[in-house]
């Protein structure tokens, strides 16, 4: 595996710079290292997260052209605001994987909350959430993914500021069982219910899901 994140706002420039740059440095890693797959992750510069609107649309368009003309093996790396156990952590991740999934990456890297920068900050919960969120969404047409993205986005996109830290692993899961706390499993059900309400019906399809 290689690895490169641009950062829009940056060195890079803006929206469409930072999409040329991110195209180039993927394909020129895979000539450099001889790599079996490639790992991006466009960061905001301000806020240094992966699921910006910005960086979404930048990680969307490096996949597509990409995609166009190569068959590599492209994945991308989640940095969200909002920590574990948080409903905005769970919508920015559901943002990112809907964003991967239709833009046709096969690998999706997540999820390190709280920007990756705080320890023990990351869960099994917000990459079960990061699946299931892609499998509800394989198969739409681009114009549904626009329309239920720039929804989704609008959502969390005014709480960078005041963005909730969430809580540790230890606090989110039973350490010895291994099972996530009521109080995740309640934040998971209000975030399925958000996904739901805006028209994915994989989670009332499933045959079971957590209780």
């Amino acid at each position: 595996m290689t690895e490169q994140m641009p950062i829009y706002g940056g060195y890079a420039g803006g929206l469409e710079e930072t999409t040329i740059v991110d195209v180039a440095t993927t394909i020129n890693s895979f000539i450099m290292t001889q790599s079996t797959w490639h790992l991006d992750g466009p960061t905001h510069v301000r806020w240094g997260i992966t699921t910006a609107r910005e960086t979404l649309a930048i990680a969307a368009a490096c996949s597509l052209a990409i995609e166009s003309s190569y068959e590599l093996i492209l994945g991308n790396q989640y940095y969200t605001m909002a920590g574990p156990c948080t409903v905005m952590c769970l919508l920015e991740t559901a943002a990112q994987a809907i964003t991967d999934t239709a833009s046709g990456r096969e690998i999706l890297s997540g999820v390190a909350a709280s920007k990756g920068v705080a320890t023990n900050y990351t869960t099994g919960m917000e990459a079960r959430f990061m699946g299931e969120c892609a499998h509800a969404v394989a198969g739409l047409p681009s114009e549904q993914i626009n329309e239920l993205l720039n929804k989704l986005i609008g959502m969390y996109e005014k709480n960078y500021k005041t963005a909730p830290k969430g809580k540790p692993y230890q606090e989110c899961y039973d350490t010895i069982k291994l099972e996530p706390t009521q109080e995740y499993i309640d934040v998971y059900h209000e975030a399925v219910k958000i996904m739901t309400d805006l028209g994915l019906d994989y989670w009332t399809k499933k045959e079971s899901i957590i209780d």
